[in-house]
């Protein structure tokens, strides 16, 4: 590095610890200052800037005091002793890939943000026990990287998301989902057991059978008790290949009821995974999250729709080995037989097992490509009852929506039974019910209806939608403004869930950018005696 590089670094971080002392006092900083982790602290304005925005891009970016990049549990553990024991408490939050919609990693200017990503630190290596098919991981850990180091053992996670780029830290604070959750349930339905960093700087280890009610709390509970540090996850034998196909559907109610009974398959014969989309919008037919037809033999909505209205895709896999391609057919064949799609309507594919999970990622490449990935992203996602789904068809797809989106829509059941009740997430109250994610995409030059305003008016519309037919519906990724909608949204689990904040996270020192425990004074709180406190 050369002088003048030196002399604009150091001048950097002087106006950085200036501005740490102005926020947290001189004593605050020294105590941050002397914090003795093995992997480092950062003040410099492009690491600050990395960390201020998600891939929602609806919040304006927030630059933090800090960035600490850990190289194991300990590392965290000690930068939030720090902020337990101080006078004037720091928020902390832990962050993976960033792709959250509304700045739930976000600390604020007063804040410490965790770059939790392994590609980023130090940290642990995945270790794959293939004896007890597991594997134990960092919670920084991408699940890509996770699926890359279990296949070296032929071995992979029973229960994924669609996008791989993600941490496991992440999803398991929510709850991960994909079309293999109505068998496998979602992720936290597959975890053995954890490590967590509790408000209070503890690392604890829970499981089923020790520490079980912050080990089910933490799953699913959007890092309000914890920092999950490590997560044993459990595994299963690995196809080779898979079989994709999707086919088309003009009747909602017989798209819905072929889902429903795909679902309740759980022998040997059965799709190993369901999902569906809605078209409401020609073009998304071949869009990115269609790009398994042949953009050579586009599909038209006119050659499958008498009337140009609605239309529906289910999308459903079979894995097998090299060794069962002669089988494969006729098991897929059986499974088809009992469908009532669009008989023209029937696109096959064959691919390796890791390119169909790693599918999203190749789509990102394209959008990338087209500058058309870091753009804002008002997602809105619903768990949608079963019984009430015929109802939210009416009233969003075929009203609220119109016949122009801006980006996929998806559609798919789950079993109720295949989530743990014990964990912080919300479902509704029936055995069978539906997410419905409207994955969108504003576009600051395009068309009125892909513009941001528009797209946020329109998630509103099909809120209060709901509300007022009295569909009860549960966000996913949930975002609320005030906490009488959180316990709203908790319902019977909210006094469970309070009550858990307050013995893991007194000082409401975790994950604040989920704007759950709402204005809270970090500072009101007296922090603990110093013999109470350990360093």
């Amino acid at each position: 590095m050369n002088r003048e590089m030196t002399s604009s670094f150091l001048l950097m971080t002087f106006f950085a610890i200036c501005t740490l002392i102005i926020a947290v006092g001189p004593s605050e900083l020294l105590r941050i200052g002397t914090i003795n982790v093995d992997g480092h602290f950062t003040f410099h304005p492009s690491d600050l800037a990395s960390v201020s925005s998600d891939f929602g891009m609806l919040k304006s970016p927030e630059e933090p005091l800090a960035v600490l990049h850990p190289s194991s549990a300990e590392d965290v553990a000690r930068l939030v002793r720090t902020a337990y024991g101080s006078a004037t408490a720091f928020p902390i939050s832990a962050r993976g890939h960033g792709h959250s919609i509304n700045g739930q990693a976000a600390t604020g200017r007063n804040g410490v943000v965790v770059e939790m990503n392994h590609r980023k630190t130090g940290t642990p290596e995945p270790l794959v026990r293939p004896e007890e098919m597991y594997v134990d991981v960092w919670g920084g850990e991408l699940w890509v990287d996770v699926l890359k180091k279990t296949l070296e053992y032929g071995l992979a996670p029973k229960s994924w998301t669609d996008y791989l780029y993600l941490s496991v830290g992440g999803t398991l604070s929510n709850a991960g989902i994909s079309g293999q959750a109505f068998h496998h349930g979602p992720q936290i339905s597959n975890v053995l057991e954890l490590d967590v960093v509790t408000g209070k700087g503890e690392v604890m280890r829970c499981s089923e059978e020790q520490n079980t009610r912050l080990f089910h709390g933490v799953l699913g509970g959007l890092g309000q008790f914890g920092i999950i540090t490590r997560a044993r996850i459990s595994l299963e034998p690995a196809p080779q290949r898979v079989r994709w196909i999707r086919v088309l559907y003009s009747s909602f109610k017989v798209f819905t009821e072929d889902q429903e009974y795909l679902i309740s398959m759980h022998g040997q014969l059965k799709f190993d995974y369901v999902e569906g989309f809605v078209i409401v919008d020609e073009g998304l037919v071949n869009n990115w999250r269609s790009s398994f037809f042949s953009p050579r033999n586009p599909v038209k909505i006119s050659s499958v729709s008498s009337n140009g209205s609605v239309l529906y895709c289910l999308e459903i896999t079979k894995n097998y080995h090299d060794s069962d391609s002669d089988t494969v057919d006729q098991e897929v064949e059986i499974l088809m037989k009992k469908l009532n799609f669009i008989p023209t309507s029937v696109f096959t594919t064959d691919l390796q097992y890791v390119d169909f999970l790693d599918r999203v990622h190749k789509a990102e490449l394209k959008l990338r490509s087209k500058n058309l990935w870091e753009v804002p992203h008002p997602w809105l996602n619903l768990f949608v009852p079963k019984s009430r789904i015929s109802d939210f068809d009416k009233g969003v797809f075929k009203g609220i929506l119109g016949n122009k989106t801006s980006g996929p829509i998806l559609i798919y059941p789950m079993n109720n039974d295949k989530w743990d009740e014990r964990s912080s997430a919300v479902t509704p109250d029936e055995e069978v019910f539906y997410l419905v994610a409207l994955l969108r995409s504003a576009l600051s030059d395009g068309e009125e209806t892909q513009k941001l305003e528009y797209l946020k008016n329109q998630n509103r519309r099909i809120l209060e939608f709901c509300d007022k037919a009295k569909i009860s519906v549960k966000q996913y990724l949930p975002h609320h403004a005030t906490q009488e909608e959180w316990v709203a949204h908790f319902g019977d689990k909210w006094e469970r869930f309070r009550s858990m904040k307050a013995e893991f996270d007194p000082r409401h020192i975790l994950a604040t950018g989920q704007r759950i425990f709402h204005n809270p004074s970090l500072s009101l709180i007296p922090p603990p005696s110093s013999s109470s406190a350990s360093w």
